[in-house]
């Protein structure tokens, strides 16, 4: 694989209808050749053996953790709430402005994990990840949501921001696939027609975000219906872009 930094989002790789997805990414990776990439998963995916595979085929992970993982978790969660916590870690910072809303996104790494007790039972585990998101809306109303992270990555808060901000914005991608569009609820049984109709989803999600139809608050979902009320009005528009 020429690129060394490629990310294969695994959370979002569909598999066929009642498949167990826990079995399905380590056959997945089985047939991937993913030596120097880095894995990411939500956490459904953050499993020892899901991790073992990834670590025999020479590539590095940064795992989503949450209330399924257990001990793990509070473990992660506990050490990341000391007061302490900033000093032990690399930090980055960036915001960003969309839509009227201020977005900073925070993150911290360490590779202090020496007092982690579950450390050995996941394969090359180096550092654990802290996000937040903060966002901040027209009216000052403020929301967050932080995000715990294990990882094979070595200390390094640069890349390890690009692994777990390149997952989210996939993640994000396959939220507005089934919110605008209702993907998930499609049950297309013809292969082809079902690979058809997700690019034609895909191509017409990207077409939403960048076409301006009303006000620049329209959520994407209500942009589609304004869009499919009367096409001929933004058909110029949509050509256009």
């Amino acid at each position: 694989m020429s690129d060394r930094k490629k990310r294969f989002c695994l959370g979002q790789k569909r598999v066929e209808e009642k498949t167990n997805e826990i079995k399905a990414i380590p056959e997945l990776l089985d047939c991937l050749n993913i030596k120097g990439t880095i894995i990411t998963t939500d956490a459904m995916g953050t499993q020892t053996a899901i991790v073992k595979k990834i670590r025999q085929k020479r590539a590095n992970y940064a795992l989503a953790l949450k209330a399924n993982q257990g001990n793990l978790l509070e473990d992660v969660r506990l050490y990341f709430s000391e007061d302490e916590f900033p000093k032990k870690c690399a930090y980055k910072k960036t915001v960003e402005k969309a839509r009227g809303k201020i977005e900073k996104r925070e993150y911290w790494q360490t590779d202090d994990i020496s007092w982690l007790s579950q450390k050995k039972e996941w394969t090359g585990l180096k550092t654990i990840i802290l996000t937040r998101n903060t966002v901040i809306g027209k009216e000052g109303e403020t929301s967050t949501e932080e995000r715990y992270f294990i990882s094979s990555l070595p200390a390094g808060i640069e890349e390890a921001a690009r692994a777990v901000r390149g997952h989210w914005m996939a993640e994000s991608f396959h939220w507005h696939l089934d919110v605008t569009f209702r993907e998930d609820g499609n049950h297309t049984i013809e292969k082809q027609a079902a690979y058809n109709l997700n690019i034609m989803r895909k191509l017409s999600l990207n077409i939403l975000k960048l076409i301006e139809v009303g006000s620049k608050s329209l959520s994407l979902k209500k942009k589609r219906y304004a869009i499919g009320a009367n096409p001929e009005k933004h058909l110029e528009q949509i050509i256009n872009l």
